[in-house]
């Protein structure tokens, strides 16, 4: 925690109580089992987080490089499907489904030659903007911060975290070639629960919801809360049991507090300043049963005596005053604002006036904290200046007489042995959690709650880190237990932790004991690796047996490039492999674009929000030897289920080929069930195996095909015998009697894209079949089909009918492998 000076008094002192309204109970079960939240309602109910989804299958178009190299987008290579004459298609797909996130980078983040993107859904266009405004919030809700962000707000990106559900089909169009981006959407095997998106809907209570991302729990209430705490000191080397709970029922938060931490002393970051007779203006959230407010004020003194009157609803509550000149240094000025101008309010309206200056007065950040039950507690931050535009807009500022704006890299004062034991500390202290007699939780405090190189502040959609004096530490993760939770501090750092304060908070609810037995929900996890990289080996977040959903993770990358290009680790794309297919259903273009920035983060530069950030740079200090970078990714509406396997992979280096230290700490939920299992396989290249299964093909030619996969074996030939045809195809496969839904895999060339049928099941239409993607160089593909329990359910085997489109690429099989939902 980082120290304060008091700059101005309480002026008074009162108590104000209300009623709190009794919030809904959250809902443990979708309208569509199977699916989870689709549409808006995936923010509306977060701790729907817990619900699993096998049958929502997450995918994504990117430009990644085809030949497994690095040219990701650098020369718009593989940056579109095809062109129409509305420019380059970048998305493309037909079925039920919903578009969830949208990234792209080009020009060191500025969008403006991309020229517009059209997003059409169901054949209806309900996007068609100039991008660069888009992102930045000009068209109006909902596409406004946080739910899109600019170059400015993502250190290099921009995104489109919009929920954009469809019946039938999608398709994303950028006017001009984009360069890098991805687009990641989910599928349905039906239309079942689906309503197209509709751009009219403001959800203007979801933008308000991720608006106090890092500040305020943003799941629905819960009825009957409850708090167990722990205050106490934990040896080193000892464990500390700090809540023990008993019956079915969730956690809704966790909170710690190490008051011995100190915060990292290196902070970037932007802000404005005016001049004589001028002065700034917003709005901040506070409790509404709050005993008083704390506003911490970050101040550059490079400028002497820069004096200032505070107002807050129209009183004065203080004067700071930043004091003789101090150059590379940061100062927190402190104004607690009396319980007789704050008390029953949700909102105050500050006013920051100029009182005199050996120039202007500068300010960059406003953190401010509801004391509330004898705890301050955050309720709001206003981080300011020309890269937080949505920020500034969200809360009302306005500056009168601008006399400066720009970015400061520069450090609080702070003891070097401090910041070593504070380090030693956060990595070395781990919070475990246990549910039901199972320990699922088991990582470092820092990185748990979102940094793992130091106290950085870190703000995120289900975690906080409040680097100000007594900050806490909050998790809004929710975790169902059915009959027993518990959680421990457990001291591995070998310096004693002296008053550790824990909050865990908790409410029963009987229906969650059900839904963990009966597979519909999942326990959360928090699983922890740290270890050298090695080189030709991607780092792993994670590998999981069973059936889940992986929501993100928080990684601290210390690069050990002793020259050159230090940060060339963040060359490292991500791939994910799902319920054991060969070919990742996501692949990436680097490191930070995994993490929704660009380039470098712009060179370093440091940023939060809701679901991707970079609260931490380090360089050759504070504990980092050469380049160490720590940055988070959640996965909100495009979390990455699972029906009996995944592996989340991410490359250090352009090929696994840079030293470093990697830590990662990932969040899922999951069960050891697993939901898929494989029942039949047809291999078309097999006189046995397609007599077996009645396989029929017209206008077919058979060969054989020597070539790799994409991700991890693009550098292994793979050789098996391949088919394509041009006329109908049909073979039976054997599915499990009790299933719910079958995915088919289809093991062909992706040597000609856009191939196309459509698919029946025992003579019945279920859909399109359309693969957009096509690669010359790793000709290998692994796609699949959903073929829904509508059509499969009660059966022992299947027809399946295959009829490729008219005047498309002939349609390529290897193989066939029928995975049975339970």
């Amino acid at each position: 925690m980082r120290g304060r000076i008091v700059l101005a008094a309480v002026l008074g002192a009162a108590t104000f109580v209300s009623a709190p309204t009794a919030p809904a109970e959250p809902s443990t079960q979708d309208s569509v089992s199977g699916r989870g939240p689709v549409g808006w309602q995936t923010y509306r109910d977060l701790t729907a987080a817990a619900q699993l989804r096998p049958d929502s299958q997450v995918r994504q178009f990117s430009s990644y490089d085809r030949t497994g190299g690095n040219d990701d987008g650098f020369n718009n290579t593989y940056s579109c499907l095809r062109h129409t004459d509305d420019g380059c298609v970048i998305a493309e797909r037909q079925g039920a489904g919903e578009i969830d996130s949208m990234w792209f980078t080009r020009d060191f983040g500025s969008m403006v030659h991309n020229g517009r993107i059209k997003v059409e859904l169901d054949g209806r266009v309900v996007v068609d903007e100039l991008l660069q405004e888009l992102v930045d919030g000009k068209t109006g809700a909902p596409f406004v911060w946080p739910l899109v962000g600019n170059g400015d707000d993502t250190a290099g990106g921009s995104v489109i975290k919009v929920p954009m559900p469809y019946r039938e089909s999608m398709r994303v169009t950028v006017q001009k070639d984009p360069f890098f981006y991805h687009v990641t959407y989910r599928e349905f095997p039906d239309a079942r629960g689906v309503t197209t998106f509709d751009p009219a809907d403001k959800a203007e209570d979801v933008v308000k919801r991720l608006r106090g991302f890092g500040v305020r729990d943003p799941k629905p209430g819960m009825r009957n809360t409850s708090v167990e705490r722990f205050t106490g000191d934990v040896a080193a080397g000892a464990t500390a049991s700090v809540a023990s709970l008993s019956g079915a029922g969730w956690v809704s938060q966790v909170r710690v507090r190490l008051p011995q931490v100190v915060a990292s002393p290196r902070v970037g970051n932007d802000g404005r300043a005016f001049g004589a007779g001028g002065n700034s203006a917003f709005t901040v959230a506070v409790d509404r049963n709050n005993e008083g407010v704390r506003l911490t004020r970050r101040v550059d003194p490079v400028i002497a005596n820069q004096v200032a009157r505070i107002v807050v609803d129209g009183t004065a509550v203080g004067t700071v005053d930043s004091g003789p000149v101090r150059h590379g240094q940061w100062i927190d000025q402190v104004v607690e604002v009396p319980a007789s101008v704050s008390k029953g309010k949700t909102s105050l309206k500050v006013s920051v006036e100029y009182v005199s200056s050996a120039l202007d007065i500068n300010e960059f950040r406003y953190d401010v904290h509801s004391r509330v039950g004898g705890s301050w507690n955050r309720t709001d931050v206003l981080d300011l200046g020309p890269g937080h535009d949505g920020e500034e807009k969200a809360h009302g500022y306005t500056i009168r007489n601008q006399s400066w704006e720009g970015t400061r890299v520069y450090r609080y004062p702070a003891d070097p042995a401090q910041v070593t034991a504070s380090d030693a500390v956060l990595e070395g202290v781990r919070l475990r959690a246990t549910f039901d007699g199972t320990t699922t939780v088991d990582a470092p405090v820092g990185e748990f709650f979102g940094s793992g190189l130091g106290e950085y502040d870190t703000r995120t959609l289900f975690s906080s880190i409040d680097a100000t004096e007594d900050g806490w530490y909050t998790a809004w993760w929710p975790m169902p237990y059915g009959r027993s939770a518990t959680f421990e501090l457990v001291n591995g750092s070998g310096v004693p932790i002296t008053d550790a304060a824990v909050q865990v908070t908790s409410a029963p609810d009987r229906s969650v004991a059900d839904g963990l037995s009966s597979g519909r929900l999942g326990y959360f996890n928090a699983t922890h690796k740290r270890a050298a990289t090695v080189p030709d080996r991607s780092w792993n977040f994670l590998e999981a047996e069973g059936t889940g959903v992986f929501y993100g993770v928080t990684h601290s990358m210390r690069g050990n490039i002793t020259s050159g290009n230090r940060r060339n680790y963040l060359e490292g794309d991500e791939t994910v492999y799902v319920d054991g297919a060969r070919t990742p259903t996501l692949y990436g273009t680097g490191s930070e674009d995994f993490y929704e920035s660009g380039w470098y983060f712009r060179d370093g530069t440091t940023y939060v929000m809701p679901e991707a950030g970079n609260p931490a740079y380090e360089l050759d200090g504070d504990g980092c030897r050469y380049d160490c970078t720590g940055a988070y990714r959640l996965m909100v509406a495009d979390a990455v289920s699972f029906g009996s396997g995944l592996r989340f992979d991410i490359e250090h280096g352009p090929v696994d080929n840079e030293p470093a230290d990697y830590s990662s700490t990932a969040y899922w939920y999951g069960t050891a069930e697993k939901t898929f299992s494989e029942t039949d396989t047809v291999d078309a290249s097999s006189d046995e195996s397609r007599a077996a299964h009645d396989y029929r093909a017209e206008g077919e030619t058979r060969g054989t095909l020597t070539s790799t996969f994409e991700g991890s074996g693009d550098k292994t030939p793979v050789t098996h015998g391949v088919t394509s045809a041009t006329g109908e195809v049909s073979f039976t496969v054997e599915v499990a009697q009790d299933n719910k839904g079958v995915r088919l895999l289809r093991l062909g060339d992706q040597n000609a894209a856009y191939q196309r049928a459509t698919v029946l099941v025992d003579g019945r239409r279920v859909g399109e079949w359309s693969q957009p993607l096509g690669n010359t160089h790793s000709r290998w593909l692994e796609d699949s089909f959903e073929l829904p329990g509508s059509a499969t359910e009660g059966k022992s085997s299947v027809t399946v009918t295959i009829r490729p489109a008219a005047g498309g690429p002939a349609w390529s099989a290897a193989t066939y492998r029928a995975l049975s939902r339970g």
